[in-house]
């Protein structure tokens, strides 16, 4: 049989399966079970002709399969991906997408670090997961990170860059509510330009200007729009796709691959462009996703942005030749040694043009409305930048930029209610002040009423849970300040409000108290884990000054006074116990603890064992202060 014929039979055969998948419940179902089928499609994206249509099957199929399939069973995995042309392999990221992602229950249960760390020790003992091998065979084809650098940077013909196309992309986004869709009608567009008819209308079918269609006037360039729009979505799939391979086991190989294919200037230059427009009502929206999704280009920009394995190890990049200097300038004014980070930057990868890629966010960050739910991704994406070892340099960098001034306006002027937007804007702020002296003098220079410094305390105590990292960050810096001797330092001591207020037992007893009450065990995740470290960094800045037994006899005054005896004692213990089994074989975590607090990770074990020391005379120790009818502290809270 020719293969035209072929084709043409293939293709019709795929429609009908791909209908009764829609129209018959339980077909699509019925066909995952098949592997050998799911893999058999595969050979099909051999051809142009029925590529949009088995990879629209294929997405579908890996939708709702139980068990996810290994790339490296599909034969010649390597030539056929290496075959596909651009804008194929970006629709195939659509397929990526589901494959190398680790497969969620949907259980929030299943989201507590009790079973991650189960399901960590099951993951050893099986060898690596479907998803992991699935990015290791993608790893192994030759350009193809290079190709999904070049896919997420390509430009966007400015043929038709008025302020009326641009308006007319924004109709279309409200209209295209999948790129099922869109695929559908670039293809139409391209069979048409093929016969040079590029200037035909392509309305939808059924469509009508009160589908919310573009005017006619804007309809003779609806196939530059669709490209335009086609480039768009794309790029979002690509991003997704490098977003999970940087925080895989290959992560190293894909951060250095990343930076020698300048994907962040690339990301740079279509920043204005293409991944931060004015701000819409309109949002686009992917395949298989909804409108609470966060799939928009801003949203899947930042998370990437604020990947914390590329952001760690290539934060640096994110700057342009100029700032850097700026950086350098920082320190030798400050009198302190250059971050050898930036000395080590090779400056043929960093952003060009007269901004980089930080300094752009925060630019657009300052003009978000309040309302905008992007204010989340912005604060951790700049986060990300000040995240791990304190560096003076880098925070005097966005220091002068405004940035404390406008966290503070958000938070205290706006009186911001969304929890995920103050938990990131506390977690942004507590970085950005960390063990800076001048930090501390804007941040009393704005707060420089009562009323204004009792909103901002209003905000830290409505949820412990979301501010804990600045009460953190603040009782950190006073210990360092109490210890320096410096007239500038010692006039910060003075006049802050918000040091001095820190400073007083009660309010760090008040804290203490309602950090190891909010959590237990059971319902520890990676979201409130940090609580019972900032309650720990609490009790390891005491013992310090020896003063462990006394915030440890003020905490079981106050379980007296609450009528609950031995209640807080109890559950403080068995989340040290459970601290030791997290931790100590967790070199990461225990990493990003020394780094962020600048306290040795063996003096947080020291004074976790001495907490935990079995003899009841040992004035450190909890169980000295847990009377004997109300002792519970050998409670098994393994994961069943």
């Amino acid at each position: 049989m020719r293969q035209p014929i072929y084709d043409e039979m293939s293709k019709d055969c795929l429609s009908i399966l791909y209908n009764t998948c829609v129209c018959t419940e339980g077909v699509t179902k019925r066909l995952a079970e098949k592997n050998d089928f799911v893999i058999f499609l595969f050979t099909l994206m051999t051809s142009k002709k029925t590529f949009l249509q088995t990879a629209t099957l294929i997405e579908d199929i890996l939708g709702v399969k139980k068990e996810m399939i290994r790339l490296d069973e599909v034969p010649n995995l390597s030539s056929l991906v290496s075959n596909f042309d651009q804008q194929q392999l970006a629709n195939f990221c659509r397929i990526l997408a589901v494959t190398i992602s680790e497969m969620d229950t949907g259980n929030d249960d299943k989201h507590t670090l009790l079973a991650k760390n189960a399901q960590q020790k099951k993951s050893l003992s099986l060898g690596p997961s479907a998803a992991e091998i699935n990015q290791a065979a993608l790893l192994s084809i030759p350009g193809f990170v290079e190709r999904l650098c070049k896919l997420a940077t390509r430009k966007v013909s400015e043929s038709t860059g008025t302020a009326s196309f641009l308006q007319e992309l924004e109709e279309w986004y409200t209209w295209l509510d999948n790129a099922l869709v869109l695929d559908a009608l670039m293809r139409v567009a391209n069979e048409e330009s093929e016969h040079n008819q590029a200037s035909i209308v392509f309305p939808p079918p059924g469509a009508s200007e009160e589908n919310g269609l573009p005017h006619t006037s804007a309809r003779t360039q609806l196939p530059q729009s669709m490209k335009i729009m086609h480039e768009i979505m794309y790029k979002l799939e690509v991003l997704y796709v490098l977003c999970v391979l940087l925080m895989g086991r290959q992560r190293n190989q894909v951060h250095r691959m990343i930076a020698e294919f300048k994907l962040i200037p690339g990301l740079n230059n279509l920043f204005d462009k293409l991944i931060w427009r004015k701000h819409s009502a309109s949002a686009l929206v992917l395949h298989g996703h909804n409108q609470n999704c966060d799939c928009s280009p801003q949203p899947q920009f930042l998370s990437f942005t604020s990947s914390n394995p590329f952001c760690f190890r290539n934060k640096y990049l994110l700057l342009n030749n100029q700032e850097l200097n700026e950086l350098s300038a920082i320190s030798l004014k400050a009198n302190i040694p250059e971050v050898e980070a930036v000395l080590n930057t090779d400056r043929s990868l960093v952003c060009d043009g007269k901004r980089g890629l930080l300094t752009r966010l925060l630019q657009v960050m300052k003009k978000e409305p309040a309302e905008s739910s992007f204010r989340f991704w912005q604060a951790r994406a700049v986060e990300s930048f000040l995240r791990g070892t304190t560096s003076y340099a880098d925070q005097m960098f966005l220091l002068k930029r405004g940035l404390l001034e406008h966290i503070l306006y958000c938070i205290v002027d706006s009186e911001c209610k969304s929890r995920d937007v103050l938990q990131s804007y506390f977690d942004l702020l507590g970085e950005l002040m960390k063990f800076n002296v001048d930090a501390f003098k804007r941040f009393n220079k704005y707060i420089n009423t009562d009323a204004k410094f009792q909103v901002f305390l209003k905000q830290i105590n409505s949820s412990l849970v979301d501010s804990n990292m600045l009460v953190r960050c603040v009782t950190l810096s006073l210990d360092r300040f109490e210890n320096q001797v410096d007239m500038k330092v010692a006039e910060v001591l003075s006049e802050c409000r918000l040091l001095a207020y820190i400073s007083q037992v009660p309010t760090q007893m008040s804290f203490l108290f309602r950090l190891i009450n909010i959590i237990h065990v059971q319902t520890l995740t990676q979201e409130n884990v940090s609580c019972l470290n900032t309650s720990l960094v609490i009790l390891m800045l005491a013992r310090r000054k020896d003063r462990l037994p006394l915030y440890l006899r003020l905490l079981q005054r106050m379980e007296h006074s609450k009528k609950y005896p031995g209640f807080l004692l109890n559950n403080f213990h068995n989340l040290l116990r459970f601290w030791q089994q997290h931790y100590l074989h967790k070199d990461k975590d225990s990493t990003c603890l020394e780094n962020s607090s600048c306290i040795s990770f063996s003096y947080w074990k020291e004074t976790v064992s001495i907490l935990l020391n079995p003899d009841r005379q040992s004035p450190s120790a909890l169980v000295s202060y847990i009377e004997e009818p109300y002792m519970d502290i050998d409670r098994d809270f393994t994961e069943e």
